[in-house]
């Protein structure tokens, strides 16, 4: 067999470039592979350009959707976000907090890249890229005396290792390269899959029903939402932002990944406020009409728009005075509790990553190693762990590369 490494990391994303990195530097030969001829491409538009690479409370596993919420503190703990930060100072890379703990470069995302880019060259990790895999197999015990256990054909050759490490990430962003080689790979090998769907995404409606709705394209606004039906949706208080087809903004990506087909998700538009009461407080007296008062607690359009619904027909021609307390609360609390019904959403290519992927049931979470197939590890995104908007995902690259490429053995 040609080219005998200890390991092959299959995915040069943030993954698997982290990964080789934390292998090479150990001093194990590591061999680093991707189709792909742009280099960690999702880290580089990744934060608008400038890299969310990590949140200071990225730690916390419980900001993490998996079928085991539990799984992911084993990597997170042992590679926390501050060991992160503290590598990207130490490559002189100057960020900023941006909001609620997330961390950005100052300047641009190449310079993340950059940095894995040289702590690979630092492990002195062979790069075979662009390289496609055609295909990887267990070779039969003894058959390399070098220790070989893995077979990976590849349009550059045959490679062998004693161990494999899978980084291809899901399917997001197909237009980016992501495949499902990673599942594939899995089943291969008699694991089982979290069948992977869009997360991150925005939700769209169906056209008939959004029709009254699509017209507050671009109002933006905070407000407070969970899926109500997903017994293990957090509340996210984000801005959330209308569009032609349904909802965005990071309130709606945040619920993406815990709204499920079929179900509602539930919005507060005036949250942190009781606007029943302050509605009913402002009749008293007051001679200016609904429309003007809604429309300074919310954005005009939604105000005039959601005024415009059947079931608060005439309210916006009567004077405020004229308006009963209970049709005042009853218009207060269709918008402190407004259930809309999605009917998809904007799938992979519009998804900043995939949920679900390889079941944590079958890795151990020191090692992220198969249980049932010695040697051969999945890392990240291709993982069933999916973190929050804001830095999560990346973090979770970090810390579940670091301890695979800390367990992995020598030949």
């Amino acid at each position: 067999m040609s080219q005998p490494f200890d390991a092959i990391v299959i995915g040069a994303g943030a993954a698997g470039l982290f990964c080789a990195s934390v292998a090479g530097q150990r001093g194990l030969r590591v061999a680093l592979l991707d189709h792909s001829p742009r280099l960690a491409w999702k880290v580089q538009i990744s934060g608008g350009g400038h890299c969310n690479f990590t949140n200071l409370a990225a730690d916390r596993h419980e900001r993490y959707a998996s079928a085991d919420p539990r799984f992911a503190r084993t990597a997170l703990r042992a590679f926390p976000p501050r060991r992160f930060v503290d590598l990207v100072r130490s490559h002189g890379i100057s960020f900023h907090e941006k909001h609620r703990g997330q961390l950005f470069c100052d300047g641009s995302a190449a310079l993340i890249v950059d940095l894995l880019r040289a702590e690979c060259e630092r492990g002195a990790v062979t790069w075979l890229r662009p390289c496609r895999v055609d295909s990887v197999a267990l070779r039969a015990a003894g058959a390399d005396a070098r220790g070989a256990r893995f077979e990976v054909r590849t349009e550059a050759g045959v490679l062998g290792a004693r161990s494999l490490v899978v980084a291809t990430g899901g399917p997001a962003m197909p237009q980016l390269g992501a495949t499902d080689f990673a599942f594939r790979i899995a089943r291969q090998f008699g694991l089982r899959v979290v069948e992977p769907r869009p997360a991150l995404v925005p939700l769209v409606f169906d056209a008939a029903r959004w029709a009254p709705f699509a017209g507050l394209a671009g109002v933006s606004l905070p407000v407070r939402i969970r899926a109500p039906l997903s017994p293990d949706s957090p509340v996210f208080d984000e801005d959330l932002l209308f569009t032609h087809r349904g909802l965005s903004g990071p309130a709606v990506l945040q619920v993406s990944t815990f709204w499920r087909a079929g179900g509602q998700i539930a919005i507060d538009l005036a949250p942190g406020a009781d606007l029943a009461a302050d509605l009913i407080a402002a009749r008293e007296g007051a001679r200016a009409q609904l429309p003007s008062l809604l429309a300074a607690r919310l954005p005009r359009r939604l105000a005039l728009r959601w005024l415009e619904q059947p079931a608060f027909a005439g309210l916006a021609d009567r004077r405020l005075a004229e308006i009963g307390n209970r049709e005042l609360a009853a218009l207060a609390a269709s918008l402190r509790d407004w259930r809309v019904e999605p009917c998809g959403t904007e799938g992979f290519r519009k998804a900043e990553v995939s949920a679900g992927g390889v079941d944590t049931g079958e890795l151990d979470p020191r090692t992220m190693q198969a249980r049932a197939v010695p040697g051969l590890h999945f890392v990240g995104e291709a993982v069933d762990v999916t973190g929050w908007l804001g830095g999560y995902n990346l973090q979770w690259a970090w810390s579940s590369a670091f301890v695979a490429g800390q367990a992995l053995a020598a030949g």
